[in-house]
């Protein structure tokens, strides 16, 4: 029997696969529970169409990934701190902080704050490099220039 994938399935394939299964199996388990339906010829082609949309819109989300990162790649951000009589700063500065400060700085909508990496804590006035991972291909670097507040 041959029948659409809905969804994942362990052993079986991913979600938009047409896939061969015994008749028990599809009947009987996959297509009561919502994981598959069967594979008609209007079926088909529907999961077709669907799969030319997502492929579409990933190549389509892609695209806009390489164009932010080049815009990103360019920024250079400033970040006014408190610093004691040591030269270290009060607190510290995490990832969560230069994505707030990116956002603030350059109105960046499109990059997720818990993508932001940055090698480790910032503890100390200086230049630093993080980087921003948009898609798991798509990377950016991008320059933190923490400087002290007077």
């Amino acid at each position: 029997m041959k029948v659409i994938l809905l969804q994942d399935v362990k052993k079986l394939g991913k979600k938009g696969d047409i896939v061969e299964t015994a008749e028990g199996y599809g009947r009987n388990y996959l297509i009561p529970r919502g994981m598959a339906q069967e594979a008609t010829m209007r079926n088909v082609n529907q999961a077709r169409a669907d799969q030319q949309v997502a492929a579409h819109r990933k190549a389509q989300a892609h695209d806009e990934a390489v164009i932010l990162a080049s815009q990103l790649e360019k920024v250079v951000l400033h970040m006014p701190v408190k610093v004691g009589s040591n030269g270290k700063l009060f607190g510290s500065i995490a990832s969560k902080d230069v994505a707030d400060a990116l956002i603030a700085q350059t109105g960046m909508e499109g990059v997720d704050r818990r993508r932001i990496e940055i090698p480790e804590i910032i503890k100390s006035p200086g230049e630093y490099t993080a980087t921003a991972r948009l898609l798991p291909e798509v990377t950016a670097k991008f320059k933190v220039v923490v400087e002290a507040k007077e």
